[in-house]
């Protein structure tokens, strides 16, 4: 029996939702006494330009995509049911091998584990006889995650395992673990944060959310007895300076800025406004909090969103009147909260990082085989 394994667990920082689960594995793994985890950003530091490039390349599309030319979005569902046929997941089999084999050499992990679709890890993996896994970080499914050297698969749902099951995976190849959060999220919400008054957290955490800020808060300020707190990602002090001025006049508007207590302040939440990213959204669920998405991103945080509000847990908007209407309507209505955090106890799993880290030990301690 390995009593502390190596472990490498590799991430791309494409978005933050692949870090944050990465760490929340990472987390998981010193606590239950594995202190040889190493996290790597496998495109960043085996090729740092075509990281870059590949980064601005999505950035922009993000941005383009509200003027209507959503090359992004484009390629996710030209390439959503065809392996390996996009410029962008070749590159990232091929050109990670490399120094997939390096970090390997250098590293000697008895696991490898994914929170990104790197087809080069299985494919190096397998060659070098490494268990691999691969956790997925949204609720939709799309091609490059599918590999058929990759030992096993942890999912969101119930959903998604069946759709793997149905392109060919045995269903001891996926186990149903929610996605892994950090320890903060795991316990879900807190009783006494529950007892809190109205408040309305809005997520900007990207250009595209900042783009509509002015005319969101506009529409919601002078709503009843409600408090709006927004929250930045970093380096948007510009942006927050001009808000803090321009709703200086507005005492139920707090401009927070970048914030390292986000558990905190979305446990004090009546309700989110966010990107469909899918830890934030899985967060929300692990705290019970309503989740409004305003023109999702094509590709994953579309799907993501399409999912969440199919389920009842999440509202979508078209548009900004359409919106604040529905932010509008669901604070005048206390029913309406109880309902959807009812709905989201069906999502939870709270101890997903633990699940996952669990059977991966279990698995690389007794060898358990694995049905192709």
């Amino acid at each position: 029996m390995n009593v502390n394994p190596r472990i490498l667990i590799l991430t791309e920082s494409y978005g933050n939702g692949h870090v944050q689960a990465s760490k929340a594995l990472q987390q998981q793994f010193v606590k239950q006494g594995v202190d040889n985890v190493k996290i790597v950003n496998l495109m960043k530091e085996g090729h740092p330009f075509i990281h870059l490039l590949t980064a601005s390349l999505i950035n922009k599309s993000t941005k383009s995509s509200r003027m209507g030319l959503d090359y992004y979005g484009w390629s996710y569902y030209l390439t959503r049911d065809t392996k390996r046929t996009a410029l962008f997941q070749r590159s990232m089999t091929y050109l990670g091998q490399k120094k997939l084999r390096e970090l390997i050499h250098q590293e000697r992990p008895d696991v490898v584990v994914n929170t990104f679709p790197f087809g080069a890890s299985p494919e190096v993996c397998s060659s070098l006889g490494i268990t691999n896994f691969t956790v997925l970080t949204d609720y939709a499914l799309h091609a490059s995650w599918l590999h058929p050297k990759v030992d096993k698969y942890y999912v969101a749902t119930e959903e998604l395992k069946q759709q793997i099951i149905f392109k060919g995976f045995s269903k001891e190849r996926v186990e149903v673990s929610g996605i892994p959060l950090r320890q903060e999220f795991s316990k879900g919400p807190d009783a006494k944060q529950l007892q809190h008054k109205k408040m309305i957290l809005i997520m900007a955490s990207d250009q595209g959310v900042i783009s509509y800020l002015d005319e969101l808060l506009n529409g919601l300020v002078g709503l009843s007895q409600c408090q709006i707190v927004v929250v930045f990602g970093r380096n948007n002090e510009k942006i927050k300076l001009r808000l803090e001025e321009h709703f200086a006049a507005y005492t139920d508007v707090t401009i927070l800025g970048f914030v390292d207590n986000m558990h905190e302040w979305m446990s004090r939440a009546t309700c989110i406004v966010t990107k469909a990213g899918g830890l934030t959204l899985t967060e929300a669920i692990a705290l019970q909090l309503p989740i409004f998405i305003y023109k999702p991103y094509a590709g994953q945080e579309k799907e993501n969103a399409v999912y969440l509000s199919s389920r009842g847990v999440a509202s979508v908007s078209s548009n900004m009147g359409e919106l604040t209407r529905k932010i509008n309507e669901f604070m005048t209505h206390p029913r309406l909260y109880d309902e959807v955090r009812e709905r989201m106890k069906g999502l939870q799993h709270h101890q997903a990082a633990s699940h996952i880290v669990n059977d991966i030990l279990q698995r690389i301690n007794h060898q358990v085989p694995i049905s192709i």
